[in-house]
């Protein structure tokens, strides 16, 4: 018997493959159309069981969709600029440009391995210039529209990557790559008005029931949309004002104090020529270095500073202190908060160390507050020690507060965002450059549409210091201004990566467009994508970031969609004994591993069938092994079949173990469809193939030496390989040819069941004596609950366990059980 052997048969079937272009994908008006999208990797130079798994999900359901009847988009490209391709290129003293491709060709090379069905043809690679012109065209876009504008900003600055990071690119006070603390630093920078969308961004997520819950959830938190009040504090003495934000109005007769940002204008101005200046200035210059996220921190100790400076309440004239807080960013809200520490936990703790006076402002509806808070008071309830607004409910007096400072000039009511606009300068060389020039005479000027792309220039000379190469590259930096001619100078800092892949999902709907990113009719086909597979890291930064793009497009007529993806699946992460796969604790397995000893249908069944797609998944190699036997079984039947060694007769009579096996065959069929179909439940669709596969081992079993019919038994293997395709689709495929069927068995429809066949003619019902089981009955479905008493009664085995003893009632349970209760 011939062999099961996958490092002969994948190779030779994938050549096939490509050779007569199997997915090539054109626009078919006739047929429904599906666009299944994994998020295209960094090409890092090896693929990792985290890109095994999240590629095999897409191309389950990229084939299932196919033999369904669908015109599938499945395309891959490639995230490809970056900070490691520069790391790379001056620890290595090569361009990124050759370091890139080398990694692009040894990955794409293990994508062909694992037998992805993509259409290579649409293949994209944000760092080639055909890709970036438009990525630049795109900038202007935003540009045109007022939603792209340069200024001076605290910004958040890596040390070791030299270059800054957008708010959402700090994870717990550390660089998002390589986790160095953050700094702050003050530079002109290029920013996109994403919070021109935040109201859209939030409430449009309810139209995205196709995605996780947790996910919405995460975008809900981020933009942070919060109702109340902007109130003016005048500053005592001077002409200057403060504007803070607040959700509580109605405890404004409670604030005792103010607290403004280091980084906000009147911090230093307030203290200018006084004896505490020079004391501000180091808190300044010391909570400045700190990132934004470890200054929120719950855990960091509050600190503040008094300025010696008094601001006047608006609301009833009271004077109180002005601090400088370490807790307090200018980012957020207005860079200054009103101190009400009895009805605010944090300003409660801040007031007591600061020994600053805690004034109750609000009761509970039904009840007092103690004369003496040991903590604050957090709920709305009732005003008190308020004036005109006594008595009245907090979000009354709110109201009221808000409307009186209104007439006064001295307050409004107000939406806030969390959310900051989108810091997209980076002071590196390997990013698209920013199509800016700046004239001395003319200022700012875009770089005119038909002279993009701005290139990146190859001879760059990387030292590893604190600025670009592209700053110190006389042909790249020296311009002449588009308007006036004159000698300019061109913006040196590149876009953010995250820019790139916030539309390269519409390249691939018209990639080789030389008129524009992509053809209005073309997306206006594929998109939105049905069903898009990635990782729950990227729930903020490129999710958020791609719905603004395609908010923005849609805005400028160049899209008919206002979202990009219709479905979300954010699969889990690989472990492996316990702990995420790394090459620092020794744990990792490489897919060219799996491979090179069981075949790429091996490692894409476990990946597939050890968890759900959104769940965890533990590594295990007894797993793997125990997937490339199930493999093997399959491949005994077909062989044993083709050696002659089962007695197999046509047009026999269909017994019960023929129909036995056809429920099975249709059970499966309805089962494995619906799983992939209507739950993404991979894991119990391959479950029902394994469960056929016993069926007819089992059918085999039965028969014995009597003929099999050949008839059904064809029919089973045709099913059953038919399954199997989307999910081990060399095997299949080897198999289908192996049987004589013509043409590739991706290009078959998909098999559907005949409810009829699944439908049991008879049951086995549990019999019990007294609550024990004593025997089983084997009965009709149909059966009427007074047969089947009868027939438990009349079964030889319980008429002997029921001698000498009387029946005192028969309890049936319909297609389960009867009890006898007998002494």
């Amino acid at each position: 018997m011939q062999e099961y052997n996958p490092g002969e048969i994948e190779p030779r079937w994938q050549k096939f493959w490509e050779e007569n272009n199997f997915y090539l994908t054109g626009e078919e008006p006739a047929k429904k159309k599906y666009y299944v999208l994994e998020m295209f990797p960094y090409p890092s130079g090896r693929l990792h069981m985290g890109h095994m798994r999240v590629y095999s999900i897409g191309d389950v359901l990229a084939r299932f969709l196919r033999m369904k009847g669908y015109n599938v988009l499945h395309p891959m490209g490639w995230d490809a600029f970056g900070l490691p391709a520069e790391n790379a290129a001056i620890s290595h003293g090569i361009n990124p440009a050759e370091w890139t491709a080398t990694n692009i060709e040894a990955m794409k090379k293990q994508q062909k391995a694992l037998g992805l069905s993509y259409d290579w043809q649409r293949e994209v690679t944000t760092c080639h210039p055909d890709y970036y012109r438009w990525t630049q065209w795109l900038f202007l876009l935003f540009y045109e529209r007022g939603l792209a504008y340069k200024k001076k900003a605290a910004v958040n600055w890596c040390p070791s990557c030299r270059t800054v990071l957008a708010n959402e690119q700090v994870e717990n006070g550390g660089c998002w790559r390589c986790g160095s603390e953050v700094q702050t630093k003050e530079l002109e920078q290029w920013f996109l008005k994403i919070t021109d969308y935040a109201e859209r961004l939030l409430a449009d997520l309810d139209l995205l029931e196709g995605w996780p819950e947790r996910v919405k959830i995460m975008q809900r938190n981020w933009i942070g949309k919060s109702v109340g009040s902007e109130i003016t504090f005048e500053v005592k003495g001077t002409e200057h004002q403060i504007k803070v934000f607040t959700t509580r109005p109605d405890t404004l007769y409670g604030v005792t104090y103010l607290v403004l940002a280091p980084e906000h204008p009147l911090t230093l101005q307030l203290v200018q020529g006084t004896e505490r200046e020079e004391k501000i200035k180091e808190f300044v210059s010391r909570v400045r270095r700190i990132g934004e996220v470890e200054r929120t921190s719950a855990e960091t100790e509050k600190e503040g500073i008094f300025t010696g400076a008094y601001a006047v309440n608006p609301i009833n004239g009271e004077e109180v202190p002005i601090l400088v807080g370490n807790y307090v960013l200018l980012s957020y809200g207005t860079g200054a908060v009103m101190g009400v520490p009895a009805h605010d936990q944090r300003d409660f703790m801040f007031a007591r160390k600061y020994d600053l006076p805690i004034k109750a402002v609000i009761k509970p509806v039904d009840g007092q507050l103690p004369s003496l808070l040991e903590e604050a008071y957090e709920e709305y309830g009732v005003m008190i020690n308020s004036g005109p607004f006594d008595g009245m409910s907090s979000e009354e007096g709110g109201k009221a507060i808000t409307d009186a400072l209104n007439k006064q000039g001295k307050g409004c009511f107000k939406v806030t965002y969390r959310l900051r606009d989108w810091l997209i300068s980076r002071q590196r060389y390997w990013g698209a450059p920013i199509p800016i020039i700046y004239c001395p005479e003319c200022g700012i000027k875009p770089v005119p549409k038909e002279d993009l792309p701005v290139l990146l220039p190859l001879d760059v000379d990387f030292k590893g210091g604190s600025s670009s190469p592209l700053a110190e590259h006389p042909s790249f930096s020296e311009a002449a201004c588009p308007a006036c001619g004159a000698k300019a100078r061109r913006e040196t800092d590149t876009m953010d990566t995250f820019i790139c892949s916030s539309w390269y999902f519409l390249r691939y709907c018209d990639p080789f467009n030389n008129n524009s990113p992509f053809s209005k009719d073309k997306a206006d086909y594929w998109m939105p994508v049905d069903q898009y597979i990635g990782g729950i890291e990227h729930a903020v930064l490129h999710l958020l970031y791609s719905r603004f793009f395609t908010k923005v497009l849609y805005d400028a007529g160049l899209l008919s969609v206002q979202e990009p993806f219709q479905r979300l699946l954010a699969q889990g992460m690989v472990y492996k004994d316990g702990a995420k796969m790394s090459k620092s604790k020794g744990n990792v397995v490489s897919p060219d591993e799996i491979i090179e000893r069981y075949g790429a249908d091996t490692g894409r069944f476990f990946i597939l069938f050890a968890a759900p797609p959104e769940k965890d998944l533990d590594w295990s190699d007894r797993g793997v092994e125990g997937c490339h036997r199930f493999l093997k079984r399959v491949w005994r039947l077909v062989q044993s079949y083709k050696a002659g060694e089962y007695n197999v007769q046509s047009g026999l009579h269909q017994g019960a173990a023929e129909k036995e096996l056809l429920r099975s065959v249709h059970y499966s069929i309805y089962k494995v469809t619906s799983d992939i179909e209507e739950r993404f439940n991979f894991n119990t669709a391959i479950s029902s193939i394994m469960e056929l596969v016993n069926a007819l081992y089992n059918y085999l079993k039965e028969k014995g030496s009597k003929p099999i019919n050949k008839e059904v038994w064809e029919d089973a293997l045709e099913k059953l390989i038919l399954l199997l395709a989307p999910f081990a689709p060399h095997l299949a495929e080897e198999l289908w040819h192996q049987l004589g069927y013509t043409g590739s068995v991706h290009l078959q429809a998909w098999p559907s069941y005949d409810a009829k066949a699944l439908q049991v003619a008879e049951q086995e019902i549990a019999v019990q004596i007294n609550g024990k089981v004593r025997g089983k009955v084997v009965v009709p479905v149909d059966i009427s609950q007074e047969s089947l008493k009868e027939a438990a009664l009349s079964d030889e085995k319980i008429s002997r366990q029921l001698q000498g003893k009387k029946i005192v009632k028969v309890i049936v349970v319909p297609g389960r059980l009867v009890n006898i209760v007998a002494r």
